[in-house]
């Protein structure tokens, strides 16, 4: 169950948020949406690079609550806001992976 939350918030949700909110520019979106993914070579930083009894949020370097603040702060201008949402929404979708674990 949580293998389907976590590859459903990862790659379904992004693309209904692309399709939903974003019509007429959605496969670029979504692209960017996905793009997005490669904060998670900070992963690469760690020992060990994969622990499934960890969060992410505020252990690697691209996924800290000062980064989190960057990303958030690139809502601003409007060329940046897609890709600053990308992020804070992969940043989200890491919270939410490692507190479904506590759940499910």
């Amino acid at each position: 169950m949580q293998a389907i939350i976590h590859y459903f918030l990862h790659f379904g949700a992004p693309l209904l948020i692309a399709y939903f909110f974003f019509k007429t520019t959605w496969k670029k979106t979504y692209l960017i949406f996905v793009l997005s993914m490669l904060v998670d070579l900070d992963h690469l930083l760690a020992n060990p690079i994969f622990d499934p009894n960890r969060c992410s949020i505020n252990f690697h370097p691209l996924h800290t609550y000062y980064a989190i603040l960057i990303y958030a702060l690139l809502l601003i201008p409007k060329k940046t806001r897609v890709i600053a949402f990308a992020l804070l929404f992969h940043m989200l979708t890491d919270w939410i992976d490692f507190h479904a674990k506590l759940i499910f």
